[in-house]
């Protein structure tokens, strides 16, 4: 399960001075569920999501990965999760496979078994037609889907995803889409970020709204829109975040 605890991180701006990204943030995701953090440009969302991948260092607070604090054991966090983002980067010179195969040996599988995984991987992502293509010459829609590869090659239990199908096609979004329902499926725990309401509707259990660093708003679709008496997530999400903004103007 992924829980964090007053996670906050600060920066030091030359300009503004101190700048709290993320400010105390406190929740839980269950596994066999999708925790959608919502929220702009800014809000902080990405920079939770770091924190928790032990990409950045938390300032103040901790989470717990699978049962490992990401402050006192980030290498046995990083084992026990998969991380991707727009901007994951790839090898040029590397197939997709030589990818994969890359990061499963990072990861300490076998030969036997990383050969299973990244059969069983190729075929759930439709991606044999490009498999031996340079990851220099594939296209945007390849390139996620090899980066999903070699994110979930060594099999973690905690997937985390910022903004997945970010500037892909309609197939390969849905794809992308399909793929993190059925982590869910599979029992994983998965924390998502988007800023595509449908997707949200679709896939979240529960659902997080951040603005400013702090976690403003919790609790599942229906419990939302039962609180706000609003249907839509967009507005649900305007209703709460609104005011904070106006004020900040």
């Amino acid at each position: 399960m992924i829980e964090a605890r007053s996670l906050s991180k600060r920066f030091q701006d030359k300009k503004r001075g101190e700048i709290r990204a993320v400010d105390s943030v406190t929740f839980t995701c269950q596994p066999g569920k999708i925790y959608g953090l919502l929220g702009a440009n800014g809000a902080g969302k990405t920079t939770t999501l770091r924190m928790l991948a032990t990409i950045l260092e938390p300032t103040d607070g901790t989470a717990i990965i699978n049962g490992f604090d990401v402050v006192e054991h980030p290498e046995k966090v990083r084992a026990n999760v998969g991380f991707l983002s727009t901007a994951t980067a790839l090898y040029p010179r590397l197939t997709a496979q030589e990818m994969v195969e890359y990061f499963g040996r990072l990861n300490g599988l076998d030969e036997v078994t990383l050969k299973k995984r990244i059969e069983d991987i190729f075929h759930r992502l439709d991606m044999n037609g490009f498999r031996d293509r340079r990851c220099d010459k594939l296209s945007t829609g390849m390139k996620q889907k090899t980066s999903i590869a070699r994110t979930l090659v060594h099999d973690p239990p905690v997937m985390i995803f910022d903004e997945p199908t970010t500037g892909l096609d309609v197939m390969t979004a849905r794809t992308i889409i399909g793929f993190i329902a059925d982590c869910r499926n599979r029992g994983k725990t998965v924390i998502f970020s988007t800023h595509i309401m449908s997707e949200v509707e679709r896939l979240c259990d529960h659902i997080g709204i951040i603005h400013g660093g702090k976690l403003l708003e919790e609790g599942t679709l229906a419990e939302l829109r039962a609180k706000h008496n609003e249907h839509n997530l967009e507005e649900i999400i305007v209703k709460v975040v609104g005011p904070l903004a106006n004020a900040e103007a």
